[in-house]
């Protein structure tokens, strides 16, 4: 069976092919820059190599065709027509409460998709612009909706609600919902089938730490918190956004800055976080270097950064009442050596001990564990694969 996975966002689709069979990705590429006259695909070769097609891709619909054709056509074809495609798993991020897991779609599960728009106002329009496109190439072709909120429906109410008065949440649904829930649901089963541990008895945490960021408490199997909320904004300090802060700071800004609801908003979400804080970047690569360089702001951000990761992994730890595995991933986690050794440093009363030479040893696309034999607790650092979460649900929902 060959699925291919669709991630598309406001001026860009992401594809992936896969054979079920032998997990092998067959394709993969993006299109970016959608509706503007420099959009380009930019596609992995057989060889491994990049290559990057310049065309003018106007609107999702001419995306997506143009993919079609890469996938059956010319020198980088891998299948011979569509007919080759079983189905099509997309990426949704925002299902409120509608959807606590994948879903095929159908025109009521589109209608429910349209109506958590109001929650996701950038994601969820651009998500549905693949299905609709998707439907009108390839109209037969079944897909499947894998939503980013679904993992965490499991929170109970004393997670998810927000101390506000209750007829708001009536109203408007605010609450907690929590995203990159593909990734959490991927990496917490990996790392017990690669440890050996019992998924249905483990306290974990897993940390997707990268320019967005979120922590999970997955308790017995399932997720009980997460540090998202009703958006992407709460939590972690992240690349550009400020994660928690009080709200009456908000009020406070706006009024002595005169700014309107889209520019605090803005200034919250694309100003603030490493990049606000260092005023010189949001990648923490540049940060490191910067703080080498004796920039003490760069510093600053990244000791902040550090010390939120690792107050909500104590936080959850309190919340299951212990803690069993730490899962570090995503660009941070994967990557970022000296940032995986100030996330664990001090989390000795938690039986986390890391072994300073395993973790320097680690870098993008291991898998291993960084903590000393001796350690109660374990830390995995592991790369998440969101795209292969997608292709597994899409394949157990057509069937």
């Amino acid at each position: 069976m060959r699925v291919l996975v669709l991630n598309c966002g406001s001026s860009s689709i992401k594809y992936k092919l896969y054979d079920m069979e032998t997990r092998k990705a067959l394709a993969q590429g993006g299109i970016e820059k959608i509706g503007l006259p420099t959009s380009f695909l930019k596609l992995t070769a057989p060889s491994g190599e990049k290559v990057v097609i310049e065309h003018l891709f106007p609107d999702h619909t001419i995306g997506i065709e143009f993919i079609f054709d890469i996938l059956t056509k010319g020198e980088y074809a891998c299948i011979s027509s569509l007919h080759d495609i079983d189905a099509v798993g997309h990426r949704v991020v925002h299902g409120g409460e509608k959807f606590n897991a994948s879903m095929l779609i159908t025109p009521e599960v589109i209608d429910n998709i349209v109506a958590c728009t109001d929650l996701a106002p950038l994601h969820n329009p651009a998500n549905l612009l693949g299905i609709e496109a998707v439907s009108k190439i390839a109209p037969q072709m079944p897909q499947v909706a894998v939503f980013d909120t679904a993992f965490h429906q499991t929170m109970p109410p004393k997670a998810y609600m927000y101390g506000l008065p209750y007829e708001y949440y009536q109203k408007y649904a605010v609450r907690r919902y929590g995203f990159h829930g593909t990734s959490h649901r991927y990496v917490s089963r990996k790392a017990c089938e690669v440890l050996g541990m019992d998924y249905e008895h483990s306290r974990i945490v897993t940390a997707h730490i990268g320019n967005g960021g979120s922590l999970a408490a997955i308790k017995n199997g399932k997720c009980i918190d997460t540090t998202m909320g009703l958006t992407p904004l709460e939590g972690l300090l992240m690349g550009t956004r400020s994660g928690d802060i009080d709200a009456g700071a908000v009020v406070y800004l706006m009024e002595k800055e005169h700014l309107s609801p889209r520019e605090i908003s803005d200034l919250l979400n694309k100003k603030s976080g490493l990049m606000g804080v260092s005023g010189v970047s949001s990648d923490m690569r540049e940060l490191v270097s910067a703080s080498e360089a004796g920039n003490a702001r760069a510093t600053l951000a990244m000791d902040m950064y550090h010390y939120r990761v690792k107050k909500y992994i104590g936080a959850f730890a309190a919340a299951m009442g212990g803690l069993d595995l730490l899962v570090l991933t995503g660009g941070i986690g994967e990557n970022q050596v000296y940032a995986r050794a100030e996330i664990c440093s001090g989390l000795e009363f938690l039986g986390i001990k890391v072994d300073h030479d395993a973790n320097a040893r680690v870098h993008g696309g291991d898998t291993a564990v960084i903590t000393t034999a001796d350690s109660t607790t374990k830390v995995l650092v592991l790369p998440t694969d969101e795209e292969w979460m997608i292709a597994y649900d899409t394949v157990n929902c057509v069937k």
